[in-house]
């Protein structure tokens, strides 16, 4: 199964504007927003993110509302953390 988690815009990085680092649930990654073009994104927003990739801009009550849902289904979320945990886009 695949899941979409929400995350909380931390930063946009200024050298890489297709990048912003992201925390979901205490987890801090670099996210590609590059699929989001033409969105504006800044600190606080949050996004849809499915291995690496922002899918969607979301508000933070979908945001809640989705991270409630994720956390009652139990292993699909522990694996898709997992797999959020290992997606490493480089920074720089």
């Amino acid at each position: 199964m695949c899941l979409g988690i929400p995350g909380e815009i931390v930063e946009i990085l200024k050298d890489r504007p297709d990048l912003a680092k992201v925390d979901v649930s205490g987890v801090r990654r670099a996210i590609n927003i590059g699929l989001l073009e033409g969105e504006s994104l800044v600190p606080g927003d949050w996004i849809l993110i499915h291995v690496g990739f922002a899918l969607s801009k979301i508000d933070e009550a979908e945001a809640k509302s989705a991270m409630d849902f994720l956390t009652s289904i139990g292993q699909a979320y522990e694996d898709e953390m997992a797999a959020l945990r290992e997606s490493m886009i480089e920074e720089g």
